[in-house]
């Protein structure tokens, strides 16, 4: 009797959405100026690399922007919604404290009965929901899955704080994950260390109605720079090493975008050459779990991302998170 062949995943399809309202640094230093906050385009691209964001407009919640995204990819992928049976989302900044962001984007999908669930871990979270949604499919558990990264940062925002305010902006990603007989997810990695929670968080929470503790984005950035570029270099080692490919095997690195300077740091410490880096921070800014999605499918339907590359994706975020998946898109 003939063993049954391995079951992997492959992505199928990618898709995105920016909300329309693009702010330029200009413009967010001049409405800083009316509250006496003194920042400048020229003192955000120096430190950061970012030159714009997108945020939402009132009303608008993180579900709807992962519904837009998440259409685009079954569309790029030649799905229907009821195909899928599996739907991931990650994300800091759910619609409700309950149900999961991903049964409201299920419903307002018209999907059914499969599996539905938010996963936290911040900006490392696109990473995390990714190699869940392989190993489900791996197992049986799922077939076809929504791989989802949404945000809508700009309401934990304090405009007070310039160092944190000029970072964020709102966006979503998302891709298509299907069972296949050919390996597409080559190796993954999840790792965290929760004894730095401290250095990029928002303390506040829900209790008896009202909002307790600080509702905004609190960040220690020179710790977190010197924590993310380690723990980004061995975490793609690994994942390297699993797959048994070389850092010059890489077609493409997207690392999570936060900052210029992390994304360059962590690209020359692994020895891939600037030009195979995805850069999107400049016009998206730190879109959090929405940020390598994002640039997933800004470099695939740009026609630089093709069939057949190796696809190296770098995640590091807030609790302490980090990870990293490789696969051959």
């Amino acid at each position: 009797m003939n063993p049954s062949p391995a079951r992997h995943s492959r992505i199928t399809g990618t898709g995105s959405h920016l909300p329309p309202q693009r702010v330029d640094n200009a413009e967010l230093a001049e409405r800083l100026a009316a509250d006496g906050i003194e920042t400048s385009d020229a003192w955000i691209v120096e430190r950061t690399g970012i030159r714009a964001r997108h945020f939402v407009a009132p009303g608008v919640q993180t579900s709807d922007i992962a519904v837009q995204a998440a259409r685009h990819a079954l569309e790029a992928a030649g799905r229907r919604p009821e195909e899928i049976d599996l739907v991931v989302l990650a994300t800091s900044t759910p619609d409700m404290v309950f149900p999961s962001t991903a049964c409201i984007v299920q419903r307002k999908l018209g999907i059914h009965g499969g599996a539905a669930f938010d996963v936290q871990a911040v900006c490392t979270g696109f990473v995390y929901a990714l190699a869940l949604a392989d190993s489900m499919i791996r197992t049986g558990l799922a077939s076809r899955a929504l791989v989802i990264g949404a945000e809508v940062f700009s309401r934990i925002l304090d405009f007070k704080d310039r160092t944190t305010c000029v970072l964020f902006g709102d966006g979503a990603g998302a891709v298509v994950l299907e069972a296949s007989d050919a390996p597409g997810i080559l190796a993954s990695e999840l790792h965290a260390d929760g004894r730095h929670v401290d250095i990029l968080c928002v303390p506040g929470q829900v209790a008896g109605g009202a909002v307790t503790g600080d509702p905004f984005v609190r960040m220690d950035g020179q710790a977190v720079f010197k924590l993310a570029v380690g723990v980004l270099d061995s975490v793609s080692r690994s994942v390297l090493a699993k797959a048994g490919r070389s850092a010059q095997s890489i077609d493409w690195m997207i690392p999570h975008q936060a900052n210029l300077r992390i994304m360059h740091s962590a690209a020359r410490r692994l020895g891939v050459p600037a030009e195979r880096l995805v850069v999107t921070v400049d016009e998206h800014g730190n879109t959090s779990a929405a940020s390598i999605p994002l640039a997933l499918d800004v470099a695939v339907r740009g026609g630089r991302i093709a069939r057949g590359q190796s696809v190296l994706l770098q995640g590091v975020g807030g609790g302490f998170t980090w990870g990293a998946v490789l696969l051959d898109f």
